[in-house]
């Protein structure tokens, strides 16, 4: 387990446990008490740390290296069922865009998200999370594959943010999202969003228009990341804990201003500490979100969207 710099009190608790456990299994002394004692200690501090967590915090948990990244959620939510579809029918396959049909229960989605790599080598394949123009194109194919055949659509949001390369910009790059975002509004099938890690820019809105939008409980979504926000404002990184608080980045926060329309809890200590528990969150919250779009006629389900969107941003002084 790799332990984050405010959760370094957590991994002195776990070593005493260890240590202790260890001393009563190679002498004959009685450590029940004392372990028993660490322990109440241990889970008092993970209450207390993750309870109190700042903006910043929040951002360090959602990129921590053993959170699961969209295809975990996928197969544990799907099992044997998915089948993952590939290319644009145009330049190639985005590997940072993975998408494909899979179920749940008796129930077909059309699953759709970015994917990032688990070390160095997978992280070049899959471009660290970052599509390209084939990529938003390919979710695009794959959501009017979805409305053809009437199955709802599920976004999985977890990216830095879209390719900023050049070759990304000369095949488009801010077209390709500008036309998936046009698109996902009037896309006549039900579209279930949920931000399982970094949700950055336009990169995660180019396929974050959904009917309900969801985050896990430690992510977050907001048109820049703290670092970059602190080094255009202060011109350094310095100020990326001021930035993340600045920016109302979280699940929260998102909440209180009408932007998205719930928080999934986590388990104790995030995603990556209890897996299952993460993965059955998710996907209890998907069902229960198709559930209340399902029934809805297709203007309607179009209308409700689009209202939703239109009154983003207002306000009265």
């Amino acid at each position: 387990m790799e332990y984050l710099e405010f959760e370094m009190p957590i991994k002195e608790l776990q070593d005493q446990l260890q240590k202790c456990q260890i001393i009563g299994e190679e002498s004959e002394v009685d450590v029940t008490a004392t372990c028993k004692k660490i322990e109440k200690k241990l889970v008092d501090a993970r209450k207390n740390i993750y309870k109190n967590l700042t903006p910043w915090q929040r951002v360090q948990l959602s990129r921590h290296p053993s959170r699961p990244y969209t295809l975990d959620y996928i197969k544990a939510i799907c099992g044997d069922t998915f089948m993952e579809l590939h290319g644009d029918r145009n330049v190639g396959d985005d590997k940072a865009m993975i998408g494909g049909l899979g179920k749940i229960g008796d129930q077909s989605y059309m699953f759709i998200g970015q994917q990032k790599g688990y070390n160095t080598k997978t992280r070049q394949y899959r471009n660290f999370g970052m599509a390209n123009p084939e990529g938003y194109r390919k979710a695009l194919r794959l959501m009017k594959m979805a409305e053809k055949f009437g199955i709802p659509v599920v976004t999985l949001l977890d990216t830095p943010g879209a390719y900023p390369g050049l070759e990304a910009e000369e095949r488009g790059q801010g077209e390709a999202i500008a036309r998936n975002i046009f698109e996902m509004t009037i896309l006549k099938t039900p579209i279930i969003t949920v931000v399982i890690g970094e949700g950055a820019s336009g990169g995660a809105l180019g396929i974050g228009v959904g009917d309900r939008v969801y985050m896990m409980e430690n992510t977050w979504y907001t048109v820049i990341s703290p670092e970059s926000c602190s080094s255009i404002l202060w011109r350094s990184w310095e100020y990326k804990e001021q930035a993340a608080a600045a920016l109302k980045l979280t699940g929260t926060d998102m909440k209180r201003m009408k932007l998205i329309d719930g928080i999934i809890k986590e388990p104790v200590g995030g995603a990556h500490t209890d897996r299952a528990g993460a993965f059955t969150a998710v996907k209890e919250q998907i069902a229960i979100a198709f559930n209340e779009l399902k029934d809805l006629p297709e203007e309607e389900l179009v209308a409700q969207r689009m209202d939703k969107y239109a009154k983003m941003g207002v306000y009265k002084e």
